[in-house]
């Protein structure tokens, strides 16, 4: 049972509803083909990256716009010539969103029953960013584990939760899954890192996963 309460406020980001670093898709080739078309040194790959952000400050330059590299409703217009879509709603944007403020604090040390960017452990480190993003979490990755909708590995998506068994019986870790088979977490060695399912040490310790959005 999907037990995650959204607050009424989820976030002023999300209202302003811009396209930012981290989404995907193909409304973001669409934006990176046409600023190849324009001249700007991009690759219309779906992934909206730092060189993405770099090519929509020129253009914004161009036009006398803030140049802030956020796709929002008037950059949209310039760019395309047509009204920006509503992206402000469901789901899938808080999702993206979710998942683009989870590299904010990449390399934030770990630190045992840490649940702040001074330092994190694993399941706080997934909670403070899904309250981030409005949605309640339990404290602790065995109980994390019971929250949402089970999923199989062939159909995670960005934002979903991945387990793993690690120092005890059960689910003792948590990260973000974000695409392309890689989760961001707080690792005890490493702090907040990007690491592959596919890994020996993951692959052998990972127990399933969970989709609360």
């Amino acid at each position: 049972m999907v037990i995650a309460m959204l607050t009424v406020s989820v976030s002023t980001s999300y209202a302003a509803g811009a396209y930012r670093v981290g989404d995907q898709g193909a409304e973001i080739a669409e934006i990176q083909g046409q600023l190849v078309l324009l001249g700007y040194d991009v690759m219309a790959d779906g992934a909206f990256g730092p060189a993405t952000v770099e090519a929509v400050k020129e253009f914004q330059k161009s036009c006398g716009m803030k140049a802030d590299g956020l796709i929002g409703p008037a950059t949209y217009a310039a760019l395309l010539g047509r009204d920006m879509p509503d992206i402000s709603r469901g789901m899938n944007y808080i999702a993206r969103r979710l998942v683009a403020s989870s590299m904010d604090y990449i390399g934030v040390p770990y630190v045992f029953g840490g649940t702040s960017p001074y330092g994190f452990d694993c399941s706080g480190y997934v909670q403070y960013v899904f309250a981030n993003a409005g949605i309640s979490l339990p404290r602790t990755a065995d109980v994390q584990y019971e929250y949402g909708t089970p999923i199989s590995t062939t159909d995670l998506v960005a934002g979903d939760l991945v387990f793993f068994s690690t120092y005890t019986y059960g689910a003792s870790h948590v990260g973000i899954y974000l695409g392309d088979n890689n989760f961001i977490h707080a690792s005890s060695s490493r702090g907040v890192t990007i690491d592959s399912l596919g890994g020996s040490y993951w692959s052998s310790r990972y127990i399933g996963a969970r989709r609360i959005l």
